[in-house]
């Protein structure tokens, strides 16, 4: 402490001055033009005369605290942790908040450990460039109506949170079990109470008691709120609002219109879930900023939300301001409309410049995250559908990941069912336990037509998620994800495509270059197959065994209806 004072009072030379900056006041709202003194990683003062044995010059653009992704799921980047980090700091992300769900329930806790060890490897002149807040998960598996690879139970989430390796507890999806005061769900949320570690929440459209008693369990964010009016009845109830800008799913436009100039204080910004072509190509919460200020929200404000706000509801003390204490993570950005990062500083160490990071990382490898797709053999016969009469389809919606039930009438034909024009094949199978279950009904409305395609990353137990309208094909693509150790896979005739995700069956251990070309290439194909308009062939099919977002979704186990929480038959009832 006295180091600090004496550099801040000029009694000591600084390790680094930022010169030439206009320094934006995260508790003000204001800009001022001065120099940023940094000692020992901290901020020590902003104004004049400052000497430093490093001097960055900043050339009159404006100085950030570098940015806070709020929730975010690392492993849909399909990126390993070193590779995500290369591309999250360049623009301009400080801190992660990362719920490491979707490896942990393929892995159980290894996956998680895992993730800690691989960022740590990320190191750069004595700093991580990127700090990851942990979070444990709260939902192994998202819903009892599927076979994730792990559970976690209530007494392992007591045992489990207590780590030093968990920030807090992750999204609650659950949100049926909250309110209905299940043991074991009140199990893991006092566990992360008497811990005083932060919860956060995940409930789409939740309102009246069923909010009052999810907000009284101590849950404190929510980043699944439809529009608006569920905002501000999130907000009035006590808990932050989330603005997400996912590649798959956005409500930042929408519930942005809630903001005004007395509750943007309780707004924060996330990522949820980002492909690697979007972090490379538009960013991260620096492309959200961008976005909030061209809708029109005052530059100040989104700022808050990127930073300050997001700091202050993780209790991250030294973090999200430029103010003497607090640590020198900064983001020096060319303006505050398209908010283009310029350069980035952690710790005061200059990690980014130029839209290139400055390090690189040593791969971490481990065992317990590889060979994790165990499958039966898989034939033809084994997607055949004996239907006939009034069933229950899964409708898709463009752009999004909310699906409808739709009831239409088929026809069979030899113990298989004769598809009607514009509607395939869906199913998911089991691929941790190799245990046969094969769930299966009918989708609408995704456009596939003359083979399949399938992936195994399948929220949220990650099974085996394939469509198509061709047995063969289908069974042909089981074959090619399990040789593949997990990806994504395509046949088409005589065309036969597969990536390997070789990390969980979620990772590629491939440079983010790879993954966005070869991803790229194999989307393409898709395309060719006529899925439709506003439907990403594979990033669109990966949400349609999510159990926890309504209406309908196909697991391992059967179909299930959302709403009503509970398996039901495809055929309907007479």
């Amino acid at each position: 402490m006295k180091t600090l004072i004496d550099a801040a009072m000029k009694r000591e030379k600084c390790d680094l001055v930022i010169k030439g900056a206009k320094v934006f006041n995260v508790f003000t709202g204001e800009t001022e033009e001065g120099d940023i003194a940094v000692k020992k990683g901290k901020i020590v003062g902003v104004g004049s005369g400052y000497e430093a044995d490093e001097i960055y010059n900043a050339k009159g653009a404006y100085a950030l605290p570098s940015f806070i992704d709020a929730h975010i799921h690392v492993e849909s980047s399909m990126l390993s942790p070193e590779e995500f980090a290369l591309l999250s700091v360049r623009h301009g992300t400080g801190v992660i908040v990362a719920d490491p769900h979707e490896i942990v329930n393929v892995c159980g806790i290894a996956g998680a450990e895992y993730m800690k060890e691989a960022f740590a490897h990320v190191r750069y002149r004595g700093v991580n460039p990127l700090d990851v807040c942990l979070q444990l998960p709260s939902c192994v598996p998202a819903s009892p109506f599927e076979t994730s690879g792990a559970v976690l139970n209530g007494r392992e989430t007591e045992r489990e949170i207590g780590r030093e390796l968990f920030y807090g507890l992750g999204e609650f999806m659950n949100y049926p079990a909250v309110i209905g005061a299940d043991e074991e769900a009140l199990q893991k949320i006092g566990a992360a109470v008497l811990q005083g570690k932060m919860i956060d929440g995940h409930a789409p459209a939740l309102s009246g008691n069923a909010l009052n008693a999810y907000a009284t369990a101590g849950i404190k964010t929510d980043h699944e709120c439809v529009n608006s009016d569920d905002c501000r009845e999130k907000l009035k109830r006590g808990l932050y609002v989330q603005l997400r800008n996912g590649s798959s799913a956005h409500n930042i436009e929408e519930n942005a219109k809630a903001m005004n100039a007395y509750n943007y204080r309780r707004f924060i910004l996330c990522s949820d879930d980002r492909n690697a072509y979007d972090l490379r190509t538009h960013g991260e919460i620096d492309d959200a900023l961008s976005r909030l200020v061209r809708m029109g929200v005052p530059a100040p404000w989104a700022i808050a939300c990127a930073t300050l706000n997001t700091a202050e509801c993780y209790g991250l003390k030294d973090k999200g301001a430029i103010a003497p204490s607090y640590d020198a993570d900064i983001a020096i950005v060319e303006n505050l409309k398209e908010f283009r990062v310029l350069a980035v500083f952690k710790r005061g160490v200059l990690v980014a410049e130029g839209d290139k990071a400055l390090f690189s990382a040593e791969r971490y490898s481990s065992k317990d995250v590889m060979g994790t797709v165990k499958i039966k053999e898989v034939r033809a016969d084994d997607f055949k559908f004996d239907l006939s009469g009034n069933v229950r389809v899964v409708r898709v919606k463009p752009n999004g990941i909310m699906t409808e039930e739709e009831i239409v009438s088929v026809t069979g034909k030899d113990g298989d069912v004769i598809l009607p024009k514009g509607v395939c094949k869906l199913a998911v199978i089991e691929r941790h336990f190799a245990s046969g279950n094969t769930g299966k009904c009918l989708l609408k409305g995704y456009g596939i037509c003359g083979g399949a395609l399938g992936i195994s990353v399948a929220h949220d137990s990650h099974n085996l998620i394939i469509a198509g309208d061709d047995n063969e094909a289908m069974a042909r693509v089981a074959m090619l994800l399990k040789e593949a150790g997990g990806g994504m896979a395509i046949v088409n005739g005589k065309f036969e495509r597969a990536f390997a995700l070789d990390i969980a069956g979620l990772m590629s251990g491939k440079s983010y270059e790879e993954v966005i070309r070869e991803t790229e290439e194999i989307t393409a194909h898709a395309r060719r197959m006529g899925i439709e308009d506003g439907i990403e062939p594979f990033m669109s099919l990966v949400f349609l065994s999510l159990a926890v977002i309504p209406e309908l979704r196909l697991t391992d186990k059967g179909l299930v209806d959302v709403n009503q929480f509970k398996i039901v038959s495809v055929k309907c009832e007479e």
